[in-house]
């Protein structure tokens, strides 16, 4: 009883595990928690965010790694650091790449002409000019075959083999087969293709062509993506069918059941009826975030709410991640907090527009754990 009750804190512990924001401040660089307040003051010259619990910092021009409480876990003794995913990070020493685990050990791993990071229990291994699988038992699953192995995305990457495009789960095994010119992600056993000169989706295994259609985007949280004919973007379904007819200049995924589209030169929120929510006041519009707010751009950029109410005014710049790791990152409210830019300096702002502390930064990094 007392091992399971040891191993249900841990659980808790982890699942509670405190997110901190990398920000630099008079030239260092440290963490701030939810409160604002810094966890880790601004002591380093260079350093990264967290991954899995873990962050990498510069120590008299060494790399290594600390814990949520600033303390070193791994000494500063590499050349470079990237981040830990599945348990494992790439670093750099004597001018080597290779692995190594949260105690800093080197790990073993297949051989390849680069060492990749892990990303959904899987990284790529490459020799020559082909790329394969390795899984976080450093074994092959997949010998280097491919030309090109997309990023997984939910368990499936893109892969092409002589320009013909398809895609794999993460054991190696073909779910679509490789004879596509063009190829977008995996979603619901459905992907959109071009096969030849027309553009279709692909269900079950099976390419359904849509007629007049030049341009299908990525399906992305809900069961229905945009696609262009005749110049005008409408809505198609999973089954291939238009559920909003073309008709708008530009648009942008559903979230929340609200999408943003353009009309000549303005931006608004239709509904899955293609009836507007927000009529098409800005100049620029984003996607709804999964926290119910979206970035309007009027001169600044400021957030909606999903009755298209303004509850931040538009005064802020927003930005993506700054480094290469967070290339998934929301524009917008994450968990509570919406990265912004006022005056050069970046902050974070709660839905009632007050900042995050009252504090501004020379950079900001999303919250991580």
């Amino acid at each position: 009883m007392k091992k399971i009750m040891f191993f249900l804190v841990l659980m808790v512990q982890f699942a509670n595990a405190q997110e901190l924001a990398l920000v630099r401040k008079e030239g260092k660089f440290g963490y701030i928690s939810k409160t604002g307040e810094f966890a880790i003051q601004p002591k380093f010259k260079v350093a990264k965010n967290f991954s899995e619990g873990l962050a990498a910092a510069e120590d008299n021009k060494k790399w290594g790694f600390i814990n949520t409480k600033g303390e070193w876990v791994i000494p500063a003794t590499f050349d470079d650091a990237k981040y830990f995913n599945n348990g494992y990070c790439v670093v750099a020493k004597d001018k080597k790449w290779f692995y190594i685990n949260k105690k800093g050990e080197e790990q073993k791993s297949p051989t390849s002409d680069k060492v990749y990071d892990f990303e959904e229990g899987v990284a790529f291994i490459k020799q020559g000019d082909k790329t394969g699988l390795i899984n976080a038992k450093m074994a092959v699953i997949l010998e280097p075959k491919y030309d090109v192995i997309k990023s997984f995305q939910n368990g499936f990457a893109r892969v092409r083999d002589n320009d013909r495009w398809g895609i794999i789960d993460k054991t190696g095994k073909v779910v679509v087969e490789i004879i596509y010119d063009e190829i977008g992600d995996y979603y619901k056993n459905t992907t959109w293709a071009k096969n030849g000169t027309s553009f279709g989706l692909i269900i079950a295994g099976k390419f359904k062509a849509i007629e007049g259609v030049d341009k299908i985007w990525d399906f992305l949280v809900q069961d229905i993506t945009y696609a262009k004919k005749n110049e005008k973007i409408g809505f198609i379904d999973l089954k291939g069918n238009w559920v909003i007819e073309p008709k708008f200049d530009k648009a942008r995924a559903f979230v929340k059941n609200l999408a943003p589209v353009q009309i000549g030169k303005k931006w608004g929120y239709i509904n899955t009826k293609g009836a507007f929510v927000v009529e098409p006041v800005y100049n620029d519009a984003e996607i709804f975030s999964t926290d119910g707010f979206a970035p309007v751009k009027d001169k600044e950029w400021g957030f909606i709410n999903e009755t298209g109410k303004l509850v931040v005014p538009c005064q802020y710049g927003i930005t993506a991640g700054l480094f290469a790791m967070f290339k998934d990152d929301e524009k917008g409210f994450v968990n509570g907090l919406a990265r912004v830019i006022n005056k050069k300096k970046f902050g974070f702002i709660k839905p009632d527009g007050k900042v995050l502390g009252d504090q501004w930064f020379d950079s900001a990094e999303p919250f991580k754990k």
